[in-house]
């Protein structure tokens, strides 16, 4: 019995050793399921650590490019006058996520008040570390015509 846990547990390691990270190639097109399941949980973190006015978590989202250029009280100063709708979210959504040129393009409904903000994130990857580069407000609908985000 210990041999038949012993060994299915070096199959376990062996198979779990073998896979590729998510972000080892980078190839243009769609994100891949494991892509688009990392990139959410990198952008969530930061919306929700926004959401609590918690800055350093949030900043500790950005690319390492992105936090040389701009220090943590510049960052908070560009989220309070620029993005409010990311503080004061009452949900968001995932839409379309694409690679070129290196570059991960993640699209988020943001809803806030009575309003949908339709948001492109621009991520890059540092070996294996996601790091938000931006984030641009496409446009803005009404909740009335704008599906219904969680």
């Amino acid at each position: 019995m210990k041999a038949v846990i012993a060994i299915s547990l070096f199959v376990t390691l062996l198979t779990g050793c073998a896979q590729k990270p998510a972000f080892e190639n980078l190839a243009d097109g769609t994100c891949t399921g494991a892509q688009v399941e990392l990139i959410n949980q990198h952008i969530s973190g930061q919306i929700d650590a926004l959401a609590k006015r918690d800055w350093k978590q949030a900043y500790s989202f950005a690319s390492g490019d992105f936090q040389e250029r701009v220090g943590i009280d510049q960052f908070i100063a560009i989220i309070e006058s620029q993005y409010a709708m990311l503080i004061n979210n009452q949900g968001y959504q995932f839409n379309q996520c694409d690679i070129a040129a290196g570059m991960i393009m993640q699209e988020v409904g943001v809803r806030s008040g009575e309003e949908v903000f339709n948001l492109s994130y621009r991520l890059s990857v540092n070996g294996s570390t996601l790091g938000v580069e931006a984030a641009v407000i496409n446009g803005v609908a009404d909740q009335l015509n704008a599906s219904e985000n969680t």
